[in-house]
């Protein structure tokens, strides 16, 4: 960075580095340094009969610290909490080496900066858990200032709390925002408990390709790319469903997925164009046995991560004790509309849509018109989790009919907090109505569909080799994430979501704060 970019703080930084080299304190070293001990099991397994009192070694950033003449508390931050820790100048720089605490606590030690600490464990006439340092060393040093928060008057100052830096920034929000990181422990938490479920039934997660020839699996944008060594244009996935469903006829039971997939479609609260879905399937199944399974399986993971199955998330008190309710599709448009839609031409949707002030494309055939009546007057009002069920058929191009109702499918999407979490089905093994179905959606692509899905003639060739009855379920990870967190947008529970790029400073002398300024 050219200095002259440097805010004031950065550049007395600077020079503190320097000034440690000076002294012979090397600011960043390249030695292994032995942690024995970390913050909440120091303060959890603490005696204070013990004796002699336990020795550790700990290391972590320093957030916070007071200079009292010959001794300093310096709070300190590791990856579980944070510690009090306690240095006396006349223990950790004796004789002549007293000038060197007044030089490095004094004016060298930055908040923000790494530090090692050995020493023992005590408690305080105040009666806090502390350190008490017999040595020291510097193990990393912040050359930028963390934004601590800071009261005056009143006032709060230095928070860090601007959603678009948060994001952004998203290292500096793990660092001062409590809480931050407890979100990401337990979607980790939502993940293994989800394994745990799968591999105890016997299930193995596999891994299928990302970029694809073929954007498959599911109705939706796809990102386009290039393949400059075959010459040929590549999709990056969509969904993981036509490759999961390939290991199905090759002989595999059950198999699962975490895979990372690709929407080139519209940004808000509940989506981003990158994002985590599972998708399971499990031959000689159907969608009950899957309605089943699922109401089971997040039943467990709410009790993993929270020891309880209420979660709070914004106003709603959301309970995940299985079972959920069930109402097929056309009796929850006619429960929030007060219209049956059942055996309605597309003519007849378009007069309902009109009807409802909905508005809808030319390019809209019956499915994507029910969805949108579901989506605009039904779907908010499940807060409960609740299984839709029985689609019809125009609507899931990969769905088994139904075996009442050939109008229908035998297909389910979990509703949660006005949201779709997941959507199953009785997946379709017949090739030739597999096909059909590809060819109907073709048609819809020729009127404009922009998301309706391409001929997979692999895939077709696949089912004509045969492939037994088999249920499938989809679920949005970071949908279940911010259920389980209780949180109300997804880019809280994703580590690093997708913004646009940064506004560079203007002239070689704005600062950081005065780009961040010129971006709210």
């Amino acid at each position: 960075m050219n200095q002259t970019q440097l805010s004031e703080q950065e550049q007395v930084r600077r020079n503190s580095l320097e000034q440690m080299r000076q002294l012979g304190i090397e600011p960043y070293p390249a030695a292994e340094y032995t942690v024995t001990g970390y913050t909440d099991e120091i303060k959890a397994n603490f005696d204070d009969a013990l004796e002699p009192p336990r020795e550790v070694s700990i290391a972590g950033r320093v957030m916070s610290r007071r200079i009292m003449g010959k001794a300093s508390f310096v709070e300190l931050q590791d990856s579980r909490g944070r510690i009090q820790v306690y240095i006396s100048r006349d223990e950790i720089c004796p004789g002549e080496d007293k000038d060197l605490y007044n030089v490095v606590f004094k004016k060298l030690l930055d908040i923000g900066d790494f530090i090692g600490i050995e020493g023992f464990v005590f408690r305080t006439r105040t009666g806090e858990i502390t350190v008490h340092a017999r040595s020291f060393k510097v193990l990393s040093k912040s050359l930028r200032p963390l934004p601590i928060v800071k009261m005056k008057d009143g006032v709060v100052y230095d928070s860090f709390d601007d959603p678009e830096l948060r994001y952004r920034r998203r290292y500096v929000d793990l660092i001062v925002n409590e809480g931050v990181r407890d979100i990401f422990i337990k979607r980790t938490k939502v993940y293994n408990s989800m394994r745990e479920y799968f591999n105890s039934h016997g299930y193995m997660e596999v891994e299928t390709p990302i970029l694809q020839s073929i954007p498959g699996g599911a109705s939706a944008r796809p990102f386009i790319t290039h393949h400059n060594a075959l010459d040929i244009p590549l999709y990056l996935r969509i969904a993981d469903e036509l490759y999961l469903k390939r290991l199905i006829v090759g002989g595999f039971e059950g198999v699962y997925e975490f895979s990372k997939n690709f929407r080139n479609e519209g940004m808000d609260r509940t989506h981003n164009p990158e994002f985590t879905c599972m998708e399971i399937y499990v031959s000689y199944k159907d969608y009950n046995w899957m309605m089943d399974f699922t109401e089971r399986m997040i039943e467990k993971i709410c009790m993993d991560v929270n020891g309880t199955t209420e979660v709070k998330v914004g106003d709603n008190t959301i309970n995940f004790k299985a079972p959920f309710k069930r109402v097929t599709m056309i009796d929850a448009i006619k429960e929030h509309t007060g219209i049956d839609i059942s055996g309605m031409d597309e003519t007849q949707l378009r007069d309902v849509c009109k009807q409802l002030h909905i508005e809808v494309e030319p390019s809209m055939g019956k499915g994507k018109l029910i969805d949108e009546i579901f989506g605009e007057k039904c779907e908010g009002k499940y807060i409960q989790p609740t299984f839709i069920i029985d689609y019809p058929i125009e609507m899931s191009p990969l769905t088994k009919r139904h075996r009442n109702n050939p109008e229908l499918t035998e297909r389910f999407e979990l509703m949660v907090n006005g949201k779709e979490l997941a959507n199953a089905y009785s997946e379709l093994n017949d090739p030739i109505d597999q096909y059909e179905r590809f060819v109907d959606q073709m048609n819809l692509a020729a009127k404009g569909d922009d998301e309706a899905m391409i001929i997979d003639g692999d895939f077709i060739r696949a089912l004509e080799y045969g492939m037994p009855p088999t249920s499938g379920m989809g679920i949005g990870m970071d949908r279940l994430v911010m259920l389980m967190t209780g949180q109300t947008t997804i880019q809280e529970v994703l580590l690093f979501p997708q913004m646009k790029p940064e506004k560079k400073p203007q002239s070689a002398e704005q600062t950081d704060e005065e780009a961040e300024q010129s971006q709210e």
